[in-house]
């Protein structure tokens, strides 16, 4: 009879965790990226909580975000978004704000908005996860030319001829094109904030365009560096690192003016589980789960989560080349976004 009724209460206490376990609907940028988060973050969330977490991919932008709001049809809870794209998705109402004083603290007892970087709080739409960058990279097998050491050989196919890979967005391309065309780092987003500064960095790119190969997803530029598909990518550096570490692919990083951010996880406007999606983030971005990501050599937004991480690894993160970079501005690709966003498009079709 003690034993039925054990079973019985098992069987009603499994029934009743099923009937209120929610469902979350979570997008992030797959590949290896994808996969450490999926480790570090998603899993150990699903075991603690017994909710579940259906685990998307998407290309980045905010075309489909803002799609899904406006429509009223939101099928995202949660998305990790460039901060890049950040500014302009909260500023047109496409994320919830997240209640920063939430945040746990620190493992060793830091307050939250004492350990985390301070640009991963800065907006108020979502809670910093990585430093990450967006670099070049080359194929030490197939480049022609000698080693291409500055943004400024990425444009010169006379002395490096053959395919560059560029993801298809303003973003990253304006930037270099005009650091490849003389203009000083510090200048850039100045010089970019005017038509004639447009025009230029668009002449530059003219000078490549019948050598580039346009993709659309990260995930697609170690591939066309290993099948021969261009001699040079552009490339979120995980990605990059993912295969020379893990494939062994004679791939080489150049750092020289890589454009360097932070990606965010937020909340989708309108979506039904706010709550859970919360406590997501909260978990995700914990001091433990985010020092899982210099796996694939991206920089936790903690100061706590270092003290986990490999000292090997250290040198191989953005945060050791940040005089070499520039940061991204998220504050004027939210002002000139939509309308470089045309420009580039039309440049596109010329």
């Amino acid at each position: 009879m003690i034993r039925k009724t054990t079973t019985a209460l098992l069987l009603a206490g499994a029934l009743s965790s099923s009937a209120f376990a929610e469902q979350l609907t979570a997008v992030s940028f797959g590949g290896s990226y994808g996969a450490t988060q999926q480790k570090h973050m998603i899993d150990p969330f699903v075991e603690k909580t017994g909710n579940k977490i259906l685990f998307e991919d998407y290309s980045g932008g905010i075309a489909e975000l803002k799609a899904q709001v406006e429509s009223g049809n939101v099928l995202w809870d949660v998305i990790d978004v460039e901060v890049i794209d950040l500014e302009r998705a909260c500023s047109e109402g496409l994320l919830e704000p997240f209640p920063m004083d939430t945040l746990p603290a620190g493992s060793d007892g830091t307050p939250a908005m004492e350990d985390f970087n301070k640009e991963a709080l800065a907006n108020e739409c979502g809670v910093g996860n990585i430093v990450w960058t967006v670099l070049f990279a080359y194929n030490s097998d197939t480049i022609k030319g000698g080693e291409p050491m500055s943004v400024m050989d990425l444009f010169d196919t006379k002395k490096f001829p053959g395919k560059r890979a560029l993801r298809k967005r303003p973003q990253v391309n304006m930037e270099w094109a005009l650091i490849a065309d003389g203009v000083p780092k510090e200048e850039v987003y100045a010089v970019l904030e005017t038509d004639e500064g447009q025009q230029r960095a668009l002449a530059k790119l003219a000078t490549i365009k019948d050598d580039i190969v346009w993709f659309d997803s990260w995930s697609q530029a170690p591939q066309l560096l290993n099948d021969g598909g261009a001699v040079m990518v552009q490339s979120a550096n995980g990605r990059i690192f993912n295969a020379i570490q893990e494939e062994g692919k004679p791939f080489e990083m150049v750092w020289d003016a890589h454009l360097y951010d932070l990606d965010v996880w937020a909340i989708v406007k309108g979506t039904k589980h706010k709550a859970l999606a919360e406590e997501f983030i909260r978990f995700a971005t914990g001091s433990k789960p985010l020092s899982g990501m210099p796996d694939i050599a991206y920089g936790p937004t903690r100061q706590s989560s270092y003290q986990y991480v490999d000292k090997d690894l250290l040198p191989k993160l953005p945060s050791s080349h940040l005089d070499e970079g520039l940061k991204a501005s998220g504050l004027f690709w939210a002002d000139y976004g939509e309308s470089l966003g045309e420009k580039f498009n039309e440049w596109l079709l010329k």
